[in-house]
């Protein structure tokens, strides 16, 4: 179902930070990018997951070393297809089919973006993140602040989140709250396409040392 996009101005301080001067910096940042988001947005008829596809096109167009990576978001388009049309128009080397590997393919992104790159990581759904708790929190989250910042992680993990319909209890838990309260990582759970669409760029678009997810 299509929502009509509505000029909305966005307050997305969910994350717990490690100082409030860190919240302030990416309060501000957001909602710079949410009111270029609704300006041009304004008046467009777009699905959640045509706004988050926009967000990641958006963002691989103007910087080269974005790149997504995850289970089927290439070939199949993403499980839900929120990827779709991105391998056709970035190729290969920059929207990666991976492995059923949570732990294996979120090391890659987490190593991928140590090195300066700054990948986008797809869980086909939030609940299997738990499989790559380890480099969730300890290596993407913790990273910047062991090494007094001289090692960055500009890194973004998405993909669904909560109840869904016939998809039994490991499909439909939320793990919000829980990552919220974890220092180093910032959550983001847009309401509508708007949110999503801003959302996405001004995560995106921070060249942040912390772990983001949208």
């Amino acid at each position: 179902m299509k929502r009509r996009i509505s000029v909305r101005l966005l307050d997305l301080t969910g994350g717990k930070m490690a100082t409030r001067r860190l919240c302030g910096i990416f309060a501000n940042a957001t909602r710079q990018m949410a009111n270029v988001v609704s300006r041009r947005l304004a008046s467009t008829s777009m699905s959640m997951r045509e706004a988050i596809c926009a967000a990641m096109d958006e963002e691989m167009a103007r910087d080269e070393s974005v790149f997504l990576l995850g289970e089927e978001v290439a070939r199949y388009g993403g499980c839900y297809k929120v990827s779709k049309g991105l391998l056709q128009k970035y190729g290969e080397d920059r929207v990666l089919d991976t492995p059923i590997t949570e732990m294996g393919f979120t090391g890659i992104a987490v190593g991928a973006a140590m090195a300066g790159m700054r990948p986008i990581c797809e869980f086909m759904t939030y609940k299997f993140s738990m499989q790559a708790i380890d480099q969730v929190v300890n290596s993407a989250a913790k990273t910047c602040y062991m090494s007094a910042c001289r090692v960055n992680v500009p890194i973004v993990f998405r993909g669904a989140n909560g109840a869904g319909v016939g998809v039994a209890a490991q499909h439909s838990q939320d793990f919000a709250a829980w990552y919220a309260h974890c220092p180093g990582l910032k959550v983001i759970s847009p309401y509508s396409s708007e949110d999503a669409n801003g959302a996405g760029v001004g995560v995106a678009a921070q060249h942040s040392q912390d772990f983001a997810a949208w």
